[in-house]
């Protein structure tokens, strides 16, 4: 499955100035989804992640960012490590015999503390 861009400009550091960028962790994940079968709500998810990250892409190709793409961008950032967290726990619950459906969204400043 392609997410349609080159994922070598995410490894690049310092594509914006004081802003994260997408990690290598992201990256992994990303090749990890590819592996994995995909049930029904982890498909809608990824789809979800991918909108976000095709976003972030066409945000960071640009000649700079102003202050409202910067935020935008931060925004995108956040959702997309809380999106892959929700993955992650789905996995998790999944792999240890546990129900998938009651993995759920944590807030963002929970994903920020522990997210690379």
């Amino acid at each position: 499955m392609s997410i349609g861009f080159d994922t070598r400009r995410m490894q690049q550091p310092g594509n914006v100035r004081g802003m994260n960028t997408p990690t290598e962790k992201h990256l992994e994940d990303l090749q990890a989804t590819r592996k994995a079968p995909l049930e029904g709500k982890d498909a809608s998810v990824l789809a979800h992640i991918q909108r976000l990250a095709s976003e972030e892409h066409r945000l960071l190709e640009g000649n700079g960012l102003g202050s409202e793409e910067s935020g935008r961008l931060a925004a995108l950032q956040t959702e997309l490590d809380q999106c892959w967290d929700l993955l992650r726990q789905r996995r998790a619950l999944r792999e240890f015999g546990g129900d998938a459906s009651q993995a759920q969204a944590r807030e963002a400043d929970v994903v920020k503390r522990y997210i690379g």
